[in-house]
């Protein structure tokens, strides 16, 4: 008797039309990968259209940056959107962690006679409250910059006054809109360096190469600098590290793409570390911020830290400020890690690149890696 050992049909594979894409405006090596033009180039040969979240003229759109509600998506960038996104239920999937230290400090204003962190003791700090938002991230950025800070002198917030900064205001500001004067978004730190102006506080939390410029422009004096603290959970924040999350429907029809996107993405990292003075350039462009400024917040290696990896300390890092995250009510619910990462096509990708060079750059910083507490 025969037997059929003809194999059944396989369902055929989702093919979406286009994937939609966001990346925050900071070092990352998909904003790299987008400016090349290798991320339109990888899935072009797929058939696939690529299009922005956050160039759309669509708020409903743009709001995808950071409640990831759009099909056929990924993004990179702050750690803060995704994380609510997840803890609202939304099923994503966390496939690679990139980790870039950058400035972060508590300033005053030029004269001031605090000159230390522990000088802010009785003292006012400016905390952003965006009214208008999904997440306010700006307030749970701000709020870890201040208890790092604070830590550095045995202080806590109990230790000073908190002023609550309302900005009505969203931060997902249409394109071209005329108060932007020409610019594609509002500066970050607006409303807390007019409160420091106007005498209202005392004290505000800054980080990056726009941070940078706000402290060069006001002549500020620096009374705690953590951006290169040897502790790496004094240094984790919003942006440190940053995460490349894709959403359901990509993770489960076609974990094939998302082996796609993390080769163009590994791939434009490993560039940067062959292309220092590129790296610079792009990553200038994309903040919106003299090269200076870059390099004086991230420093001269910039270049040697836009690598991928889904190492136990970067996982262990997230969860810390997961938990940070619900401590102070940002978050509606917990939920488990575990059941986020997604470590299969990072993995897949490194076996298939096993003899190849990879970038150099996997662990998170010269200072320190994240360790378990």
């Amino acid at each position: 008797m025969m037997t059929n050992t003809t194999a059944a049909p396989q369902p055929p594979q989702a093919q979406p039309d286009k994937l939609w894409y966001t990346r925050c405006p900071v070092p990352s090596p998909l904003g790299i990968a987008a400016r090349l033009g290798w991320l339109a180039e990888t899935f072009a040969q797929e058939g696939i259209g690529i299009e922005s979240i956050i160039d759309s003229k669509d708020r409903s759109v743009r709001e995808s940056h950071f409640d990831h509600h759009l099909a056929w998506s990924f993004r990179q960038g702050g750690n803060i959107p995704p994380i609510w996104a997840r803890a609202q239920g939304r099923d994503t999937r966390l496939v690679a962690i990139t980790w870039t230290d950058e400035f972060q400090a508590l300033i005053t204003l030029p004269g001031s006679a605090i000159t230390s962190a522990a000088q802010l003791a009785g003292q006012r700090i400016a905390i952003p409250r965006r009214v208008n938002d999904l997440i306010d991230f700006h307030r749970a950025t701000a709020l870890k910059g201040v208890v790092s800070g604070l830590s550095l002198a045995g202080l806590t917030h109990r230790d000073v006054t908190l002023v609550d900064l309302p900005i009505e205001e969203s931060v997902i500001l249409a394109p071209g809109e005329p108060s932007l004067h020409g610019l594609r978004r509002r500066h970050p730190y607006f409303a807390e360096v007019q409160a420091l102006v106007r005498g209202e506080v005392d004290a505000i939390f800054v980080k990056g190469a726009e941070g940078i410029v706000v402290a060069n422009l006001i002549g500020a004096q620096v009374v705690a600098d953590f951006g290169r603290h040897p502790d790496p959970w004094i240094r984790i924040n919003n942006g440190t590290p940053r995460t490349l999350t894709v959403d359901a429907a990509l993770a489960e029809q076609r974990p094939d793409l998302v082996v796609r996107l993390l080769e163009v993405v590994q791939r434009a990292g490993q560039w940067a570390e062959q292309h220092p003075d590129e790296t610079l350039r792009f990553v200038a462009r994309e903040i919106a911020t003299p090269e200076e400024a870059v390099l004086a917040s991230n420093g001269p290696e910039v270049h040697r830290h836009l690598g991928l990896s889904l190492d136990t300390p970067l996982i262990e890092a997230l969860g810390h400020f997961k938990d940070f995250l619900l401590e102070w009510g940002f978050l509606p619910a917990d939920f488990a890690l575990d059941g986020w990462v997604d470590p299969g096509p990072l993995a897949q990708l490194r076996r298939a690149t096993s003899g190849l060079p990879l970038a150099a750059s996997m662990l998170p910083t010269p200072t320190g890696v994240p360790h378990a507490r």
